[in-house]
């Protein structure tokens, strides 16, 4: 017990209240012991940068022993590993890195950034020169950047850069190490013999190696939200987002009101670029062009007729902010590639649904009976009528109150009716009959007087 839980305990003095105030003062120093295993596996993407800093973040916060980045990974982006090293470097736990099996490219980058290399027998590690999509080597211009990345991590540590700078450019050569023109990569042996990394044999010799006292070892997972915002920036579901998102605010534009279509396309547009914000891959100047160019395409719609300057300058804002709130602040040919085929994808669905829509709507009975959508034409047995026939007046004898030319009212007996003369011009005051009760339209024929007081 330390001095604190000692002057605690005399202040409490024994029960139930003090063991707990006593049992919250002791995690911390129970913390001490405990190691952090994080597995680094599959392809460096943005999601995997929260996720880490996250656990750091955590790891801080309950006074762990150590970070180890278990590391398997052919590489990823390149922004996403350097706000992993960024999170590394200003990390007040130790971290280490585990390279079971192998570590390319980004993933390269991130374990020589963390205090020390610890490799299995058998892997590999290098290979980090910057590619695009096609696997063609980046610009001259991110490849100088990397390499500088590289040396700066490796100066720190103490290390010669120029072997982590070989891994980055063939054009560079170290005697007995790598000729020019071959790419870098160590296996396990030859980064022992150049002091890049300690081999182990497995995880249990990973805690020998690094001197760590008998610890809780606590395996890191993604969390229900870290899962979500991966789920949103998939490739497969962003498209979905994005044409239920402007099909409901199309829509709503052409609805009175606001109601459930924009609501649903405003939730939509949140989701995808709610989650590209929280991975780093939109900024907020991606969204103002998105809305710039949503309210110049309006403008174009509902304001000026035709399609002009208004509509040219919206799309392309439009497109251009949607394309840039995908590919983040170092992007590749093949982030534009990817961008590319999430908006033609965005467009083919929202153009089927139209057309689905467009031919399915008219004939859908249900609509029609509520009225949300009008036929060609109604009939009675759908509902409608235009007024309630009237069969019995036909035969009735009347008087016309008004000329009919050809409508007019006639009056039969104490009631008024709407009235049409079947052909030529009827004065007031003449006898008519009705010939015909069609709803609201009562065809009638002038009589003569005698006729009249016959039928009568």
């Amino acid at each position: 017990m330390n001095s604190i839980q000692s002057a605690v305990a005399t202040r409490l003095g024994p029960g139930p209240f003090a063991l707990l105030t006593l049992s919250m003062l002791a995690a911390p120093v129970a913390g001490q012991q405990q190691v952090v295993r994080v597995p680094v596996t599959g392809t460096v993407e943005m999601g995997l940068a929260p996720f880490i800093e996250r656990v750091i973040e955590e790891a801080e916060a309950g006074g762990a022993a150590a970070v180890v980045l278990d590391i398997e990974t052919q590489g990823g982006r390149v922004d996403a590993a350097l706000r992993i090293t960024s999170a590394i470097s200003k990390s007040e736990v130790p971290v280490y890195a585990f390279v079971n099996t192998y570590a390319f490219s980004a993933g390269a980058m991130i374990a020589l950034s963390t205090r020390r290399v610890l490799m299995r027998a058998g892997a590999v590690m290098g290979a980090a020169t910057p590619v695009d999509g096609s696997g063609t080597k980046a610009s001259e211009k991110m490849v100088s950047a990397m390499r500088a990345q590289m040396r700066a991590m490796t100066e720190a540590q103490g290390l010669d850069p120029a072997v982590a700078e070989a891994m980055v450019d063939e054009e560079l050569a170290i005697d007995g190490v790598v000729e020019r023109g071959k790419l870098l990569t160590l296996t396990t042996q030859e980064a022992v013999e150049l002091g890049y990394a300690t081999a182990v044999a497995d995880w249990d010799g990973v805690l020998a190696a690094l001197e760590l006292p008998p610890a809780d070892v606590t395996e890191a997972s993604v969390n229900w939200a870290e899962r979500i915002v991966r789920f949103f920036t998939n490739p497969v579901i962003a498209p979905f987002l994005l044409s239920l998102g402007f099909l409901g605010l199309l829509v709503e534009v052409k609805t009175a009101g606001f109601g459930l279509a924009g609501t649903a396309g405003l939730i939509s547009l949140a989701l995808f670029f709610g989650a590209h914000l929280l991975i780093g891959l939109a900024g907020a100047e991606d969204i103002i062009l998105v809305g710039v160019g949503v309210v110049l395409v309006l403008v174009e719609i509902l304001v000026i007729p035709g399609f002009g300057v208004f509509g040219i300058a919206g799309i392309a804002a439009l497109l251009g902010g949607l394309v840039m709130a995908q590919v983040g602040s170092l992007p590749s040919r093949g982030d534009f590639v990817q961008a590319g085929s999430v908006l033609l994808a965005t467009v083919a669905l929202i153009t089927m649904t139209a057309w689905s829509l467009l031919r399915s709507l008219p004939g859908n009975w249900r609509l029609r009976r509520s009225g949300v959508i009008l036929g060609e034409s109604t009939d009675r047995d759908e509902g409608y009528t235009s007024a309630e026939v009237r069969a019995e007046l036909v035969g009735e004898v009347g008087v016309a109150i008004t000329d009919l030319r050809p409508a007019g009212v006639g009056l039969f007996e104490d009631e008024r009716v709407d009235v049409v003369s079947e052909s030529e011009w009827i004065e007031e005051g003449t006898p008519i009959r009705v010939l015909s009760a069609e709803g609201y339209r009562h065809v009638v024929r002038a009589v003569d007087s005698g006729r009249a007081a016959g039928s009568e």
